[in-house]
């Protein structure tokens, strides 16, 4: 008797923890978000007609980033690592590819963010079982609950890849795909479960964690954008963040995740784009070390915000500029701040855009820390006890304006704009060297040399969005803003 009771008691573990397919792409369709420029994840059928059903096809693309990803939200169940730590996939390639999976609870936000890499031979389906107590790309070993599931396009690991700033991974490049199915690990808290903190958009929800019949309303935006920035010659302004300049800096992570990930909302404004703050976000990281800055020779810090908080109690916008001191790391790093509260000047008032143009050549009022921003390598914005918040126009400049004769002296003529398929830039009085194109983040997407007053700049290959055109000629370099629909 002792026996057979043991035996069930065995029993009983083992079944408490087994394995189930937690999501095999038959049933309700999951979300899957494209992260990073991924080119596509689809559900489709079986690229070789066989068993499966439906899959989930992922295609990499070579405007993303190195690190492009699908990340895949459970539906039913969480995935529980808490003691079983390996997740089984079925993929389908015909071509070897190590395979990079990364876990993240956005549920409980307890776990911690886990990765685990997988080498595909490339002979069709093959079930690949990710270990997640042997942590890949600088991760922690799972532990605990999760609600996503991502899978990287781009990895190679053992520092055997060609891209420069990290080298465990590829440079993007297209066509990149395999198929991905039978998603089998040992089933966690059922889904759905509220979801107003876990960074995505989900279940009822109308935006980012909040609307829908459990999470706060969404709030709602500023019926009129920031306003525009004066016309400043090229070379007097690093824009960090503003349709109204060229990006002038490459980022490595525009959401370095300091406080949680997604921290904003890129919206929409009377036509000009404005970063929302996402519900319980308490600030926002833009990391660019590898495109340091030295801003010593610029004078002013400027930035917009909007706030519709009706208790302005603590509130604090603030913002900072951390230099490295030419260290590999921030070990040693100091800051430059900014902060704005309901005593200084300006100061924070609800329902209207507020203009902050700071000297930071001293220190005193608002400006503190340290004067140094010989090698800036992130920027960081804290909003402490400010729920509701719109920012755009972050940019550093050298107090100058162009004067009129400059403003006009040269004339572009950019048609059609926005356009689906390409853009005709003409200007009437001057040969242009080259046009560089830039997205949004400061990536440049595409760089031509035409040595004319006229060029046509092929949008076919780029995705639809806001870019800026750098375009060098012999006495100036002028940017313009173009729109592919």
């Amino acid at each position: 008797m002792k026996k057979i009771t043991l035996l069930f008691l065995f029993l009983t573990v083992s079944l408490g923890y087994s394995q189930v397919v937690l999501e095999d792409f038959e049933g309700a369709a999951p979300t899957v978000n494209l992260t990073n420029g991924l080119g596509s994840a689809t559900i489709t059928t079986d690229p070789v007609a066989g068993p499966n059903g439906n899959v989930l096809e992922i295609v990499s693309a070579a405007t993303g980033e190195a690190w492009q990803q699908a990340d895949l939200i459970m539906q039913n169940n969480l995935i529980d690592l808490t003691t079983t730590k390996t997740v089984d996939v079925d993929i389908y390639s015909t071509t070897a590819i190590n395979i990079l999976a990364r876990g993240e609870d956005k549920v409980f936000n307890t776990a911690p963010v886990t990765a685990a890499d997988m080498m595909h031979n490339g002979t069709g389906w093959e079930t690949l079982t990710f270990n997640f107590n042997v942590p890949k790309d600088g991760q922690s070993a799972a532990n605990g609950e999760y609600s996503q599931i991502s899978f990287f396009t781009c990895w190679v690991g053992n520092n055997a890849g060609n891209n420069a700033t990290n080298d465990n991974w590829n440079d993007a490049t297209s066509g990149i795909t395999f198929y991905v199915d039978n998603i089998t690990a040992v089933a966690g808290t059922a889904l759905p479960i509220p979801t107003c903190t876990d960074g995505i958009q989900n279940q009822d929800e109308t935006g980012i964690d909040c609307g829908g019949s459990t999470c706060p309303a969404c709030p709602v935006p500023p019926t009129t954008p920031a306003p525009t920035p004066p016309a400043r010659p090229v070379a007097d302004v690093v824009s960090i963040y503003s349709d109204a300049y060229a990006p002038g800096i490459t980022f490595d992570a525009f959401d370095a995740d300091w406080c949680g990930s997604p921290a904003y909302t890129e919206v929409m404004i009377s036509g000009n784009n404005t970063l929302q703050k996402n519900a319980g976000i308490v600030c926002h990281g833009i990391n660019f070390e590898s495109d340091r800055q030295d801003l010593s020779g610029f004078t002013h810090l400027h930035f917009d915000f909007y706030t519709t908080d009706t208790d302005l109690t603590g509130d604090v916008f603030n913002t900072k500029l951390v230099d490295w001191g030419f260290a590999p790391t921030g070990a040693t790093q100091t800051a430059l701040e900014v902060n704005i509260n309901t005593g200084t000047s300006p100061a924070i008032v609800a329902n209207m855009w507020i203009s902050v143009d700071m000297d930071i050549t001293t220190l005193g009022g608002s400006v503190g820390g340290n004067l140094t921003r010989t090698d800036v390598a992130e920027f960081g914005i804290t909003t402490a006890m400010v729920d509701n918040v719109w920012y755009d126009n972050i940019y550093l400049h050298k107090n100058t304006l162009l004067s009129t004769e400059d403003f006009n002296k040269i004339t572009f003529n950019v048609y059609p704009n926005p356009s689906q398929n390409n853009w005709t830039i003409k200007t009437a009085n001057v040969q242009m060297e080259t046009i560089s194109v830039f997205d949004v983040l400061g990536k440049q997407v595409l760089t031509l040399s035409p040595d004319a007053s006229e060029v046509k700049v092929d949008a076919s290959n780029l995705k639809s969005g806001l870019y800026f055109a750098q375009i060098k000629t012999e006495s100036s370099i002028n940017s313009i803003k173009l729109i592919k629909e």
